[in-house]
């Protein structure tokens, strides 16, 4: 990769416009034409360095429920455990850590469904000696940004003022917290428009001149109307953003970490707080405990080396004051699945 590269997918990763000419537009900012920015865009997805680009969305906005499940695998099903829960379709994120619990996967579900016996059935499914359910109680931060080095450090901040059709947000936004309402409340929010619209949205975008154009089409609706109607959704939190998904092992961020700590309740939320902003850090959760897993707060780290990771991991440590002996620490040791879930409204 060229520093243009790097620069594009620093923009990218972050947010990608939402207008009727995007490549035209982060052309603009990168000093190339838009049938370039679509060239080296087909290419880093050829190479594997991009995977996608589309809409994040906040499932609790359109009436789902996520978890995050552990299971204990004997080590000669890992690889079939594996295979099985990767072609489940609300599984977005599958990884073998170094753990007796060495198989940790993301399981989306609607509001309505009954999670605690999916999570049962798939836990029989692959063999699984212990399966947990660790569910979300508070969010303080989600979204992963990698910075790749060698592309302009500021360059977001001069597209962001240089062009109203680029509002880019560097690091990853916080999730709101508190009560949503029921799962009326959250399907009556969302129109008949609004469900066909993140329906048409939830696909790789395509590589062409005005790729929104085509989206619009299918639903026989102005692409201008059509835009205006996806940055409401963005203002209403139900999309987080529309970005490109990076494979961070590609650009260099090859080692993983998810740090778990048993943290007292009183401080769980000034812990939080400040884990979450550490750019190294993408996501950091409380989760529900049980009496096999009493670590209640999480922290998903990605750096260059392990080593990288433990220096950080020692330096949130110092910052927060948080016991170095009360923390787990898993690396994953193989990515199984990676990919944003479609949320079918």
């Amino acid at each position: 990769m060229d520093n243009i590269d790097k620069d594009l997918l620093n923009i990218i990763q972050s947010e990608f416009p939402l207008s009727r000419e995007p490549f035209p537009a982060l052309g603009l900012h990168l000093g190339i034409a838009g049938d370039e920015v679509i060239r080296r865009i087909d290419r880093l997805k050829a190479e594997g360095i991009i995977r996608l680009i589309g809409p994040v969305i906040n499932p609790k906005k359109v009436g789902y429920q996520t978890t995050l499940v552990a299971a204990k695998v004997p080590l000669k099903w890992l690889d079939k455990a594996g295979q099985i829960i990767s072609r489940h379709p609300m599984v977005s994120h599958c990884y073998q850590r170094d753990h007796d619990f060495n198989l940790w996967f993301t399981l989306a579900m609607p509001l309505t469904g009954d999670v605690e016996n999916e999570v049962r059935k798939l836990g029989n499914k692959i063999k699984s000696e212990t399966t947990l359910n660790l569910p979300a109680t508070k969010t303080f931060k989600i979204g992963a940004y990698f910075n790749i080095d060698g592309g302009s450090s500021d360059l977001s901040l001069r597209a962001k003022s240089g062009n109203p059709n680029l509002s880019l947000r560097v690091l990853p936004e916080w999730e709101g917290r508190g009560n949503l309402g029921s799962y009326s409340d959250i399907v009556n929010n969302l129109s008949t428009t609004d469900r066909a619209i993140i329906n048409v949205l939830q696909q790789d975008l395509p590589l062409s001149e005005k790729p929104f154009d085509l989206m619009s089409a299918k639903l026989q609706m102005d692409a201008d109307e059509f835009l205006s109607r996806c940055q409401n959704l963005l203002q209403r939190g139900i999309m987080r953003r529309f970005s490109a998904s990076i494979n961070h092992d590609k650009v260099g961020f090859t080692a993983n970490a998810m740090i778990c700590w048993k943290v007292p309740s009183d401080i769980v939320d000034t812990s939080g707080t400040k884990i979450a902003t550490f750019p190294e850090v993408s996501h950091c959760y409380e989760r529900r405990t049980n009496r096999f897993w009493p670590y209640n707060l999480f922290a998903m780290i990605h750096a260059h080396s392990n080593e990288n990771c433990r220096a950080v991991i020692d330096k949130i440590c110092s910052e927060t004051g948080l016991d170095r002996n009360e923390k787990l620490l898993l690396f994953s040791t193989k990515e199984v699945k990676k990919t944003r879930v479609s949320y079918k409204v």
